[in-house]
């Protein structure tokens, strides 16, 4: 968020990328990065903008009537109030006129995470006389990041989760084993109580999938369409879950009811593999000092996957951002798939490793940890990460 404390760090971080201010923009929540920013509340149905300058002091211009949604605004900092759409354009002009402004804003929609603002603002900015650069490597350094105090956070419920997980399928493979199998959403509704019980909090979820049911990366267990377990199959477990306020530990894991078919067993091996071509990519660079982009580990994972012939069924990034606000966060993501992510992975983001292939009608295989990029550090959760497929 934008305070006086902050201001300095936020302004040299404006002269390092060389434009002379961020204008942030929002309408109605459009922008979550800006609303964040400037911390926005209460009321705020009319168009909300806010100039902070790499030079001198910040100004927001508000609607004639939702003064209170700027509250947080310092008193120290500049107001000026608009009505009209004239009154608006103008002020905005009066402001970045002749400039180099940096917006939520990226050229084709490389990074659609950090393109919030809608295209006829951007052509009404340039109209008023300024040059709109992205703000992707400011977003990433002032929304992503997370503190000491949040990392402990996340390695706390990150052993929690990792607990349940390697619980939940022995629950299911004794159910098998005992003649009276558990569906797939009972193992699911057990693991929200654990959730609960250990002071934990999730949006949705978690994802239990049986066998061919692991083989859509988004599914989720329905009491409506039970599915038990059975001898022989596999099973992927997605499970996410957060202290309050805290960014959320994000994590994958797989097993089988029985001794795991060759074919399992070697795709199994193929994702372990590109995940931990990922992990040394990232450690080997981090503790060099070396910058590397998002798009960079993504290629290192995947070229594991397609060498080994199942590249066709690794249909999404190799991982997503995690800040303290989202668990797909605003940060940068491993991707050079789904999207072109050019940003820079910096010491203080997180983001989850979760190379996938996914054999429609047969099964899905996913392995996902946590990384977070520390002083010439990397930090994976949980601790012990999974190695073999669990036989329950």
């Amino acid at each position: 968020m934008l305070t006086p404390e902050t201001l300095p760090a936020v302004q040299a971080a404006l002269a390092e990328a060389g434009v002379d201010g961020w204008l942030l923009y929002d309408f109605r929540g459009i922008n979550p990065i800006s609303q964040a920013l400037f911390r926005a509340e209460g009321l705020a149905s009319r168009r909300m903008v806010a100039w902070i300058p790499t030079k001198g002091t910040p100004v927001a211009i508000t609607h004639a009537i939702e003064p209170d949604s700027w509250k947080h605004w310092p008193r120290s900092w500049e107001r000026r109030v608009y009505s009209s759409w004239k009154s608006l354009e103008s002020e905005i002009a009066q402001l970045v006129k002749g400039k180099k402004a940096a917006m939520e804003y990226s050229p084709g929609d490389a990074v659609p995470v950090v393109d919030r603002v809608p295209a006829g603002v951007i052509e009404m900015v340039r109209a008023c006389g300024a040059t709109v650069v992205t703000s992707a490597n400011l977003v990433t350094k002032f929304f992503a990041v997370w503190t000491s105090a949040q990392l402990a956070s996340h390695e706390r419920a990150a052993e929690i989760i990792a607990r349940i997980a390697k619980e939940a399928f022995a629950r299911a493979g004794a159910s098998v084993k005992n003649g009276t199998p558990l569906a797939e959403h009972q193992v699911m509704e057990w693991m929200k109580s654990e959730f609960v019980a250990n002071g934990l909090f999730t949006d949705h979820g978690p994802n239990v999938s049986a066998t061919e049911n692991a083989a859509n990366p988004h599914y989720e267990p329905s009491a409506a369409a039970p599915r038990l377990f059975r001898a022989g199959d596999s099973i992927l477990i997605d499970l996410w879950a957060m202290e309050p306020n805290s960014p959320y530990a994000d994590q994958t894991w797989m097993a089988s009811i029985g001794a795991p078919s060759p074919k399992l067993q070697q795709v199994w091996t193929t994702v372990r593999d590109a995940r931990d071509a990922a992990i040394t990519l990232l450690r080997d660079r981090v503790a060099a000092g070396t910058a590397l982009r998002g798009a960079d580990v993504d290629d290192a994972a995947r070229g594991v996957i397609d060498r080994a012939g199942y590249g066709a069924a690794f249909t999404h990034r190799t991982g997503h951002s995690i800040d303290a606000r989202a668990i797909h966060g605003s940060g940068p993501n491993l991707d050079n798939l789904e999207t072109r992510e050019e940003r820079l992975l910096i010491p203080g983001v997180g983001f989850s490793i979760e190379p996938g292939v996914y054999l429609t009608g047969e099964f899905g295989v996913r392995t996902e940890v946590n990384a977070y990029i520390g002083d010439r550090e990397l930090i994976i959760t949980p601790k012990e990460i999974q190695r073999d497929l669990i036989i329950v």
